[in-house]
């Protein structure tokens, strides 16, 4: 598969993956961008079409964490609140996405991996280098959070 396949079939994952880290469209842009850029640079050789996606994946949650330990990041304080682009959602799943969207980033990242990209909780693990139970954990904890807030937003 060429760069322009990988590039066409894979942008809206990893774009989604990055927004659910970043919380905002600027910066998930900016990940997008840099693990393209990253793939054209190092072109790697992959196996198959898992091996594509998890690399993907893989070096735009790093792309993330760098953005979050970068010196702007940590010395400057945002006026705005964030707001998440949800264009990228079906419509009848913007809500849920929107509340997902609102929970700190280490649970969120979880939820979006297994639930809208499909991956089991050992796939998550390799992908965000901690152990499977701290992805169950991660999960129950971001579940009890999401019913709370759901629950908040019908009263």
């Amino acid at each position: 598969m060429n760069y322009d396949e990988i590039a066409d079939k894979y942008v809206d994952i990893v774009y989604r993956t990055a927004l659910s880290y970043c919380k905002n469209k600027e910066d998930a842009e900016d990940v997008v961008q840099n693990t393209f850029v990253k793939l054209l640079r190092t072109n790697p050789d992959f196996s198959d079409e898992k091996h594509i996606r998890h690399w993907l994946i893989r070096v735009a949650i790093n792309e993330c964490k760098d953005i979050w330990k970068s010196f702007w990041r940590k010395n400057v304080t945002s006026i705005e609140l964030l707001e998440c682009d949800v264009e990228a959602v079906p419509n009848e799943q913007k809500d849920l996405f929107e509340s997902v969207m609102k929970l700190p980033s280490k649970y969120s990242i979880v939820l979006h991996l297994y639930y809208y990209e499909g991956y089991h909780v050992n796939e998550i693990a390799a992908l965000l280098n901690i152990s499977e139970t701290n992805v169950q954990t991660r999960l129950m904890r971001a579940r009890k959070q999401l019913k709370l807030q759901l629950k908040e937003d019908l009263e």
